[in-house]
């Protein structure tokens, strides 16, 4: 309201226009901020199309918007990478961006300072849970190519959630899609969204073919609840296929690096979980074409075959085929019945020939032959040398048509003996 009072009347007051106070304090910030280091944490990181960067620069209490225009960004930089939750020194001037009212700090130099506190709590947790094992690809569940009901973590009144159903009725508008409600962000979303995650692994749950687990984009603290262990181990733990999606293309969390499968945006989520069902039943239409033309082709295979074999001299003159067939065995037969008594032969005459070595072999044949065998009396044992009877002992003598009983009188040994016939044939001669 503008003043009615006297000295107001007499000298009107300035009246600006939101152009002119802005351009003002434009003026006044430039003026008395041309130089300045700040120091913060880096968040909400992004560069835009044009090749600009922008970020957040914050502490605890209070944040700076901050950018590094295109035609400075190597001089600025100087090798040093940018990334969210890293502690940085900027220099730059103050300056106000016209169109928005909203001051910002305009980058000249960044240095790195060191990681800020929850990209080493991200880190840490992260290396922690790989050395469990949490991330590996072995443990990773495919997503069904046909699901039929899609659970979905996140909040109900973000955008998240719109982009899904959106998406998901335009490629196939006829899915079942279930949402378990939670807070995204904030004290106690963490464990929001890790009991949603087990409850529709639950007995009592809908039965859910995949989940997706998501939000929009934010900085760093806004995706935190994602980056929380509980929601890693309620992930891990799932026995259902789950898709994370959160933030932008350029956000990881840890929820991502432990889901099945990690999608850039809670939109893609949804475009990975199901197909068009328009493209599905093109393929289903080629499939069919295919399938048609190759049963067609194999159909006329067999036919051509067919018509072949008709033609052939088993169709024309089965019967003399029959009887062909019936010569060649009665040829195999007679061949088989030469083997046999040729075989037959063969055997006899080795078993005629194994009697007559068993029978030159046998005890009776050698005394029929003019041989005997003498026993001790005493013992029975055979006496086979003459050192193994005494003059005076009986012997029986074992011949081919029975045996006597005699007493020995005269021991010769053999060397004797061969002296004697020695001396006859000399006499002889």
């Amino acid at each position: 309201m503008i003043p009615q009072d006297a000295s107001d009347q007499c000298q009107p007051p300035k009246i600006y226009s939101v152009s002119e106070l802005t351009r003002d304090m434009k003026i006044l910030l430039e003026t008395k901020y041309p130089s300045v280091w700040v120091e913060g944490e880096i968040s909400n990181f992004r560069v835009s199309p044009t090749g600009h960067v922008y970020f957040t620069l914050k502490d605890e209490f209070c944040q700076i918007a901050a950018v590094i225009f295109r035609s400075q960004l190597c001089s600025a930089k100087g090798g040093v990478e940018i990334k969210d939750g890293m502690k940085a020194i900027v220099c730059g001037s103050i300056g106000l961006y016209e169109k928005r009212g909203e001051y910002q700090i305009i980058v000249s130099k960044i240095e790195e300072k060191g990681i800020g506190a929850l990209q080493i709590a991200f880190e840490r947790l992260k290396r922690r849970l790989f050395e469990e094992g949490l991330f590996s690809p072995e443990h990773k569940k495919p997503i069904p190519l046909f699901p039929q009901r899609i659970g979905v973590v996140t909040s109900s009144t973000g955008a998240a959630f719109r982009d899904i159903l959106n998406v998901l009725d335009r490629r196939f508008s006829n899915l079942h899609i279930i949402l378990n409600p939670v807070r995204v962000q904030g004290e106690g979303a963490a464990e929001e969204i890790a009991c949603a995650v087990a409850d529709f692994n639950g007995a009592a749950a809908p039965n859910v073919d995949v989940i997706i687990v998501g939000r929009g984009g934010g900085s760093l603290e806004d995706l935190w609840a994602f980056n929380e262990e509980i929601v890693a181990r309620a992930i891990y733990a799932s026995e259902i296929p789950v898709i994370s999606a959160v933030g932008h293309e350029i956000d990881w969390t840890i929820s991502d690096f432990v889901a099945d499968v990690r999608a850039p945006t809670p939109s893609a989520a949804a475009e990975l979980v199901i197909g068009r069902k328009e493209e599905m039943a093109e393929k289903i239409n080629v499939l069919r074409d295919r399938l048609y033309h190759h049963s067609s082709a194999l159909l006329g295979e067999y036919r051509r075959r067919v018509d072949l074999a008709k033609k052939s001299y088993v169709f024309r003159e089965p019967a003399n085929l029959v009887k062909q067939y019936q010569q060649q065995v009665d040829e195999l037969l007679g061949r088989l019945n030469l083997l046999s008594r040729h075989r037959l032969e063969v055997a006899n005459e080795r078993v005629a020939g194994l009697t007559r070595r068993l029978r030159s072999l046998n005890p009776e044949d050698v005394l029929a032959r003019g041989y005997s065998i003498t026993l001790d009396v005493s013992d029975g044992t055979v006496v086979s040398r003459v050192e193994q009877t005494t003059t005076g002992r009986e012997v029986k003598t074992v011949v081919r048509d029975g045996s006597f009983t005699s007493r020995v009188t005269e021991i010769v040994p053999g060397d004797l003996i061969q002296r004697e016939k020695s001396g006859e044939r000399r006499k002889k001669l």
